[in-house]
């Protein structure tokens, strides 16, 4: 299968063609762990499932790698604040080693109920400052790291293709970094970013350090994704991916780190997701306008829910998220879990050889056609839908087994876990007033079919009549 994804470094669709034959390198950006992921981070982390998915659909196996941010993100994405992680154990009175095992256990346990697949490998930064050190070790030279009293910086004056992926004037990268320039009067240029801080001036304190060839200190936040995606998938490797708010800052100044390093290209494609906005505003933690999965499930929405309103958007374009297109994804999602359970039920009962059955080649090749031109998931749940509306109009055209394996096919992209939903058991005397009802239905004896219609409603369930006959099912009220 072709896939086509849009590259951000070159702002179009390529065909992806992996660097291996036998598997393809992915590094996803993974959390800072002071605080919750919010619903806006886990929007980007289900883009990048469904990326996985896709690549896996389509026979290729995956070395998938993810980084957890456990020292040197200050909180501002440049080199000014503190560190997020102190801050964090500041404010909860626990020590930042607590504050990151217990963010990060967070972290897994919710990308788990999203049903998001784990990376093969998950690595801290903390467990891997000696690859830091000697990334940085080998920038010094080749003649693109410098020395101050408070750190050790990049010096991107002297990487002439710096601002190619986010393709802006270096003079607006140094407007940006004007505050910054207060902080070390040593700096070179206002955009030079730091390798490691020393443990002087405000960062005197600083709970997280090592020794380094520079003194006692930490890590920059930028120099653990190259030192970690180098190690265990090499440079260059085939998809990094994160959200769009890394494109000018984090992942510019990785490309400067691995490339300065090893002078040659660090990733072939790079793929961002895009901003969940919620009232229209760019949802973060730094201004304190997030929402959590926690609380969409003290709201009694079903995590897949979530992940079904983001599969409604494409990822590079931005989501508003309100509780009303939340509450439509759930009923989207309760009603594609009640066909899967009906067609579950009944895909013994329709093998009569003698009928004209609907190929299934041409509705696997329409999903197909939309996920792998840069999972396009929203055109992937039309053609699911565009399928569960044709066999409800005509059931007799299809083979239930078939359109359950179709569902279940798509679903290893989707992710909704079509294969896991239980079917409830409705009690035999509920049944048995079913099956009284439809008899008077079809000797059209409409009245004791509504007062049967309301004894099963009394005791808590709800009948539909359908094409293929009626459904019973717990009521949801």
């Amino acid at each position: 299968m072709k896939i086509k994804l849009y590259n951000t470094l070159t702002r179009k669709k390529e065909i992806f063609r992996p660097i291996h034959k036998n598997w393809v390198g992915l590094y996803t950006c993974g959390p800072t762990v002071y605080n919750y992921a919010h619903i806006g981070n886990l929007r980007t982390y289900i883009f990048e499932d469904v990326l996985r998915r896709t690549l896996e659909y389509a026979g290729y196996k995956i070395k998938h790698v993810m980084n957890i941010t456990d020292v040197g993100h200050l909180t501002s994405d440049a080199d000014e604040g503190e560190d997020k992680l102190e801050k964090g154990a500041r404010q909860e009175k626990k020590s930042v080693w607590d504050i990151a095992e217990f963010y990060t256990g967070a972290f897994l346990n919710d990308i788990s109920r999203l049903n998001i697949k784990r990376a093969g490998v998950l690595a801290p930064a903390t467990k891997n400052i000696k690859q830091q050190i000697t990334l940085i070790k080998k920038l010094f030279q080749k003649g693109f790291a410098y020395e101050t009293t408070q750190a050790v910086y990049f010096d991107v004056s002297k990487f002439k293709t710096y601002t190619k992926l986010s393709r802006q004037r270096i003079d607006e990268k140094i407007t940006a970094a004007r505050a910054e320039v207060i902080q070390d009067p040593k700096k070179k240029n206002p955009p030079d970013f730091a390798l490691w801080f020393k443990r002087i001036g405000k960062f005197k304190n600083h709970a997280l350090h090592w020794s380094s060839p520079w003194g006692d200190g930490f890590p920059g936040w930028h120099i653990e994704c190259s030192a970690i995606s180098t190690k265990y998938l090499g440079q260059p490797f085939d998809i990094h991916t994160g959200g769009v708010d890394h494109i000018s800052v984090h992942h510019t100044n990785e490309i400067a780190q691995s490339e300065g390093a090893f002078g040659k290209p660090l990733v072939k494609y790079w793929m961002h997701g895009e901003f969940l906005l919620l009232d229209q505003a760019r949802m973060g933690k730094s201004v304190g306008n997030f929402i959590t999965l926690n609380t969409l499930v003290e709201k009694g929405f079903n995590p897949f829910a979530f992940r079904y309103l983001a599969l409604g958007a494409h990822y590079r374009s931005k989501l508003n998220f309100t509780w009303e297109s939340l509450e439509a994804a759930k009923c989207s999602l309760e009603r594609l879990y009640d066909f899967t359970k009906k067609i579950r039920s009944e895909r013994l009962s329709r093998l009569n050889p003698g009928n004209h059955y609907r190929s299934s080649a041409s509705i696997v090749k329409a999903f197909r056609g939309a996920v792998l031109d840069d999972l396009n998931t929203s055109k992937t749940l039309s053609v699911v839908w565009d399928l569960i509306h044709a066999y409800n109009k005509n059931p007799a055209r299809y083979r239930t087994q078939e359109v359950l394996r179709m569902l279940y096919e798509f679903d290893k992209v989707l992710g909704l876990g079509l294969k896991n939903i239980k079917s409830e058991k409705i009690p035999a005397n509920i049944l048995k007033l079913g099956k009284e009802r439809e008899a008077f239905r079809q000797a059209k004896k409409w009245q004791e079919a509504d007062d049967l219609r309301k004894k099963i409603t009394e005791a808590g369930y709800e009948i539909k009549d359908l094409p293929h006959g009626p459904q019973i099912k717990k009521r949801r009220d």
